[in-house]
């Protein structure tokens, strides 16, 4: 588009406002400071909605009507026609007035225009309300190269065969008995929206005729119409200088306190939705959305997207996607979890544990742990049955095949979300430089290539130092995250001990469990304090990087924040999983930590309950605290706020307040935008996957979660905050790439504990080599008789170390002194010519892990694989229709142009001006 440029003289002043990407408006220093200013006086009004401007009484006296509700709602200026689309907040107090001056100076030169109005609640605080006409916004849309409708789209149904046609009529028949889809939404609720049902193309001016305009008011959605006051705002100086401009600034050194986009009204109303409609998108947004009343629908993604904007949206049909996509996994888990109790009195391993009244176990800790019979621990070896089964290798496999499953089909909706939403042909602007870089760089430039104009530069030794530490700066931070863990075992250990020679019997007897317990509890507590910190260390070496753009920026401080808390969620359930009772030792012989305390041992039913514990407690108490962080928070802080305002206003608590302050008054969207919502659901997602072997309820949580956070996120969007500014983005950025990295790493983990952790193998193992069955090639559930006492080993009490002897000398259950004990491993007896070494049977359960976690991750990752080339990226009749929709809109910019120009040619022969040469 050719750059279009008008003057304004007026005495000193001389404005230009050139039609460009930035725009350089030009002033004199002298007057802009010193020459009487309307900022502060003439469009100051007082708070008052009945009070009239100017403006509606020369409309009222030209015999104009404005519509009183557009007067009195507080979304129009005062003379009720100008819609505002943007506000502005800043305090009188304030001391940036001279650059505030300037910066509404040049946007008025720009062609916005403004009002002001004080604060009800407090004079001091001032509110500009900006209105784009339609002149600007038709200038500033065809800049940004807005998509705007200009053409009902024609749906081509494919030629079917008349056998086909029958079949349809008999099926269409029949689906009238069956009841209506309940997870639909009413369409009669739903506004017909007109994006999504016609073509589009980027606004022009020039082409202007080829739209569909039945309304310049309403032609560009509120959404638009605040995404072009942003963009010029963003362009438009405060001061002189080459970096001196944009609002992000004067937000930044505090010459504005806030900035946002209005709500359209109150999401409540006095009517009911389904007799009187909904007032406005907002209220229809609430009924439809984000009420706990519609928590089985499907979301209005359409209606989201078009109220705030396509980065929200995506979130919001990627939550919806991911929430759906969890059913199949939570119905296998759940399955898997029924399998084990519906086997549960089939199982030969627990009854023989319960059945083993003779069997008696060493002790777990140094002297205060008493001797125990193995049946003590049935109620643990049950449950453990629940979640370790033959179906958990099967569910293991299948949620590994199901992640990459759920990338490929997002790839595939995102595509269609992506076309739907005139995304597929946009791109992202050439960002900004961010004002930290400037002011760090700024005697160093270089020709951008792009633009072509000079910008400050960062050598690459500097680049690379900065990086340098900061990589040193996380791995300090993942070093705290292990002394952390280290603290964990420390405790563990110790109060084991504690818990065993514990007064009441409860306690006692459970020594283990009561550990655990009270161990994940602390760990939860150290992981959301450890949370805090890190969240300031990652701002910190974000900005010692110096990243050049928002975006780069915003990467670097993702990357960081997913590191730091996924290595502080998990690091304690990898301690659980893969290193608790593997380095113990033998009785006689343990292990210590710095030659005094004794590493902590498994059950006697083995390690997967510990891991199936820290699990559980962790998933159920982070995911029950964010939810009360995301929605009681704000509503706590809202409540405090509307508490504050009927105490200042005393007997005038009933007087109605404009939108713009009750939206001043709700909470600011996150500093970091959508990234806690998305952290939170990716590390959900890590829990999901990479431990799912050993509970295989994770999902199911996890789905229950995911319905609740849909509304609750809905819930706070829509009532809780302000309306975050409408943004464009084409998938969910760098969060892709970390969803693919679990995806590779629990195919890793659950290899490692179907073969470590769990009892799978040494079973399979005993079934095939050492069992009834042996060489028979049969793995039934007679085949593991005998497997218990095979898999435990006998030591002689003599043989205890002085400091590990326990009080008790076992004489309760026999009546006189015990001489032998067992213990969990493959290990020789006593009278052997090499006590206590390694059996055979040790060899082969040690061969056998490693083979299977070797033919695991290769089967899988070649599953994985395959799953990904078979399902192509683009669904063919997404690929048809675009190509479709390519060419009918050239056909019909062709008709449309022919139309135009055929009609011109009547209209010159009407008028006798007819030319000869004329085409066509």
């Amino acid at each position: 588009m050719e750059a279009k440029s008008s003057g304004i003289t007026n005495g000193k002043t001389k404005v230009f406002h050139p039609v460009a990407k930035d725009v350089n408006i030009l002033f004199d220093e002298l007057e802009a400071v010193n020459s009487p200013c309307k900022d502060d006086d003439s469009l100051l009004h007082p708070g008052n909605l009945t009070s009239t401007s100017d403006d509606a009484s020369r409309l009222e006296a030209a015999g104009e009507t404005v519509p009183e509700k557009n007067k009195s709602n507080g979304l129009y200026f005062r003379d009720g026609k100008c819609r505002i689309d943007y506000i502005l907040v800043y305090r009188k107090s304030n001391p940036q007035m001279e650059k505030r001056e300037i910066f509404e100076r040049n946007i008025r030169a720009e062609g916005l225009q403004m009002e002001k109005e004080s604060s009800l609640i407090n004079s001091d605080i001032i509110f500009v309300k900006l209105h784009a006409p339609w002149e600007v916004l038709g200038r500033y849309a065809e800049q940004m190269n807005v998509r705007m409708p200009f053409r009902r789209k024609i749906y081509y149904l494919p030629r079917r065969y008349k056998f086909m046609s029958r079949i349809d009529k008999q099926i269409s028949s029949f689906r009238r008995w069956l009841p209506k889809k309940p997870m639909r939404l009413d369409k009669e609720t739903l506004p017909d929206l007109e994006e999504n049902d016609c073509y589009t193309a980027p606004f022009s001016q020039q082409r202007i005729h080829h739209f569909i305009i039945h309304n310049k008011d309403t032609f560009f959605n509120n959404a638009t119409r605040s995404r072009i006051v942003h963009h010029i705002l963003q362009r438009i100086k405060y001061e002189e200088g080459k970096n001196k401009i944009g609002l992000n600034r004067l937000l930044t050194n505090g010459s504005y306190e806030a900035a946002f986009p209005l709500h359209e009204g109150s999401y409540r109303s006095k009517n009911s939705i389904r007799t009187h409609g909904a007032v406005n998108h907002r209220h229809l947004l609430y009924e439809c959305w984000a009420s706990w009343g519609v928590w089985y629908k499907y979301q209005p993604l359409d209606l989201v997207r078009r109220y705030f904007g396509e980065k929200i949206g995506l979130y919001f049909a990627w939550l919806g996607w991911y929430t759906g996509m969890l059913f199949p996994a939570a119905f296998i888990g759940l399955f898997v979890f029924l399998y084990g109790v519906i086997t549960l009195d089939h199982c030969q391993v627990s009854k023989e544990v319960c059945q083993a009244t003779d069997i008696i176990m060493c002790p777990v800790c140094d002297k205060y742990c008493p001797f125990m019979r193995l049946s003590d621990s049935c109620v643990y070896a049950k449950v453990t049955h629940l979640f370790d089964n033959g179906a958990t290798v099967f569910f293991a496999v299948f949620m590994a095949v199901w992640a990459t499953v759920f990338l490929e089909f997002w790839k595939r909706r995102r595509a269609v979300i992506a076309y739907d939403w005139d995304l597929i042909d946009w791109e992202e602007e050439e960002e900004e430089i961010r004002p930290q870089f400037e002011a760090k760089y700024s005697k160093k430039e270089r020709m951008n290539p792009i633009s072509g104009k000079p910008e400050p530069y960062q050598a690459f030794a500097d680049k690379c130092s900065r990086l340098i530490v900061s990589a040193s700066g996380i791995f300090f931070m993942i070093c705290v995250v292990i002394a952390a863990v280290f603290g964990i075992v420390i405790y563990r250990v110790v109060t084991v001990s504690t818990f065993a020679a514990f007064k009441w019997a409860l306690i006692r007897n459970n020594s283990q469990v009561a550990t655990t317990g009270t161990a994940v509890c602390i760990n939860f507590c150290i992981i959301m304090l450890l949370n805090v910190l890190y969240e300031k260390v990652a701002l910190l070496l974000t900005n010692l990087e110096q990243p050049r753009t928002e975006s780069e920026w915003e990467n670097s401080f993702t990357l960081k924040m997913f590191l730091f808390q996924f290595v502080n969620l998990n690091s304690s359930t990898f301690y659980i999983a893969f290193f608790l009772g593997r380095f113990t030792g033998h009785p006689g012989a343990y292990l210590r930590l710095i030659n005094r305390w004794r590493l902590e041992e498994c059950h006697p039913s083995g390690c997967l309950i510990d891991l199936c514990m820290q699990m559980g407690i962790i998933m159920v108490l982070k995911q029950t605290w964010n939810n009360f962080m995301e929605l009681g928070y704000p509503l706590i802080q809202n409540w405090w706020t509307r508490r504050k305002v009927r105490q200042e206003r005393g007997p005038e608590r009933k007087l109605s307040f404009p939108q713009w302050e009750k939206d001043y008054n709700l909470q600011p969207m996150n500093a970091y935008g959508l990234f806690d919502e998305y952290l939170e659901m990716i590390l959900q997602f890590g829990f999901t996957t990479i431990f799912v072997a050993a509970f295989p309820l994770a999902p199911l949580l996890a789905l229950l979660n995911n319905i609740i956070e849909i509304r609750l996120d809905a819930y706070k969007f829509v009532t809780q905050w302000r309306r975050p500014l409408a943004s464009r983005a084409k998938d969910i950025g760098i969060w892709y790439g970390i969803l693919e990295g679990i995806g590779i790493l629990s195919v890793i983990t659950n290899a490692f504990v179907i073969a470590i952790t769990s009892d799978f193998i040494p079973r399979l193992v005993y079934a095939y080599k050492y069992g009834p069955c042996a060489g028979q090639g049969e793995a039934g559930q007679k085949c593991m008789v005998g497997y218990v006492n095979a898999s435990l080993s006998v030591f002689r009490i003599s043989d205890f170390e002085n400091r590990s002897e326990p009080e008790s000398d076992g004489s309760e259950f026999s009546g006189t002194p015990l001489k032998y004990c067992r213990y969990r491993d493959y290990r020789d007896p006593p009278h052997s010519l090499v006590p206590y070494g390694y059996t055979l049977q040790f060899w082969h359960v040690l061969a056998a892990r490693l083979a299977f976690i070797i033919v695991f991750e290769h089967l899988v990752f070649c599953i994985k694989h395959l799953i990904s080339y078979l399902i192509p990226d683009l669904p063919k009749d997404l690929r048809d229709r675009m190509r479709r929709e390519k060419y009918l809109i050239q056909e019909m910019m062709y008709e449309a142009e022919l139309e135009r120009l055929q009609k011109e040619r009547k209209e010159r022969k009407k008028n006798g001006k007819a030319h000869h040469n004329e085409w066509p």
